[in-house]
């Protein structure tokens, strides 16, 4: 009998040495200097100055004024904040401005999306929310940089083919043109009315000096017995029995300022011919020994190819609402029944334009702002006035708000799918 055969033991396989890993390439140079701004710190941060931006600038609105406030501290690269206390004028904070932050973020957001995100399906619902960010950001900055207000003031029965802003002035001299019913213009906005500046233009007959520009002053009659110390503003118009006092520009919603100025005028050949205060308050002045010039200070006006006539005026208040102390009541409706006349195609149509239905036409946005209670109380024309705003970029925030939306959508619509197809474990006894 025969021993049984000796099993061999299983001999374990050995481990496949692993190959040598090739050395990592290091990445190009401008991924290396675009990583920087790719950073999830550096949005945390930006989002942070943004709420500082926001705080500085809304504690300067208080004595700045709406519009100031946003041109110094959201529509510009850079800022400083000071208290208005004259005791701690000394503290003076730097700050980014709204422009620095806007683009900062958006190409945050842009080379992030390029470095560090790969496009997948599954994160199709963020990449829409962030190209919705990104339609705002775009958005908000061209608004900042293309939109222009103005209004437009008449009264019932009488049209308009501009409007004014009032927060920018002009120096115009008219003359009779060729054609009777229209005036040769020469505009010189206010950013050339600085004291003592020399101005010649090809079309005037006269050399202009500004001898004085204030962006607020008082203009009144001058009193010979009270005025005693106080010269005629100037020597030609109505200058020569006015007083003008320049005064510290307003900042405050509820007034205006009413700028006004002294100018020179000088004959190309060198003779002088007098000096004339124009203000925004006064009408047009005629330029004497100069053919039929005339000069005025008014806002400057935006001019269309169409004119708006207002027909009627409705302005309606909540009943029981007016009281001694409030004669204007609550309004429950301004409206404002315009016809619109084009000539250039022959259109001529009337629209209504109240509170809550602006008016869109020729890129032109048409609000109904204000109405001159007074003035219907007396018995005489309703006054409107219209603010009119062109803003190219008007569609982005609504485009930007949907993709947001959407993504948001599409991201919460894939993740509820994968948890419903998410297999159940189940539950021990």
């Amino acid at each position: 009998m025969s021993a049984p055969a000796a099993t061999p033991a299983p001999t374990r396989p050995k481990a496949a040495r692993p190959a040598p890993e090739a050395p990592s390439q290091p990445p190009p140079a401008w991924r290396r200097w675009l990583a920087p701004l790719s950073s999830l710190r550096l949005t945390v941060w930006l989002l942070a100055l943004s709420i500082v931006v926001t705080f500085f600038g809304t504690l300067a609105q208080t004595e700045d004024g709406l519009y100031l406030a946003q041109h110094r501290y959201f529509r510009s690269w850079f800022s400083v904040w000071s208290p208005h206390d004259p005791g701690w004028k000394w503290l003076k904070i730097p700050l980014p401005g709204g422009y620095l932050l806007g683009v900062l973020l958006l190409a945050n957001l842009v080379v992030a999306h390029a470095l560090r995100f790969k496009p997948t399906w599954r994160k199709s619902g963020i990449f829409l929310t962030h190209l919705g960010v990104v339609l705002l950001l775009l958005g908000q900055l061209a608004t900042d940089m293309l939109s222009r207000e103005s209004r437009m003031s008449f009264a019932e029965g009488e049209a308009r083919s501009y409007s004014e802003d009032f927060q920018k002035t002009e120096l115009v001299f008219l003359a009779p043109g060729k054609d009777a019913s229209l005036d040769r213009v020469v505009v010189l906005p206010d950013s050339m009315l600085e004291r003592g500046r020399e101005i010649r233009h090809p079309e005037l007959p006269f050399v202009v000096r500004v001898r004085d520009y204030s962006e607020n002053a008082r203009v009144r009659n001058r009193a010979p017995m009270v005025d005693t110390n106080l010269p005629p503003a100037a020597t030609r118009g109505v200058g020569a029995r006015a007083v003008f006092q320049p005064l510290p520009p307003t900042r405050a919603m509820n007034e205006r300022n009413l700028p006004a100025a002294v100018v020179e005028l000088t004959g190309t050949n060198g003779t002088p011919m007098g000096s004339w205060l124009l203000g925004i308050v006064l009408d047009e002045q005629t330029v004497e020994g100069t053919g039929g010039w005339r000069a005025a200070l008014r806002p400057t006006r935006y001019y269309q190819p169409f004119s708006v006539k207002l027909l009627k005026t409705t302005h309606e208040v909540y009943p029981g609402t007016r009281t001694a102390t409030d004669p204007r009541g609550i309004p429950r409706n301004f409206a404002s029944r315009v016809e619109l006349n084009r000539p250039a195609t022959g259109e001529r149509r009337e629209v209504e334009i109240s509170m809550n239905e602006p008016l869109r036409y020729a890129g032109l946005t048409f609000y109904q702002h204000q109405m001159d209670r007074e003035e219907l109380d007396r018995g005489g024309r309703g006054i409107s006035v219209l603010q009119v705003v062109r803003n190219p970029s008007w569609l982005a925030p609504y485009f930007g708000t949907v993709f947001v939306l959407l993504g948001l959508t599409v991201q919460f619509g894939i993740h509820l799918v994968e948890f419903l197809r998410r297999p159940r474990t189940p539950r021990t006894a």
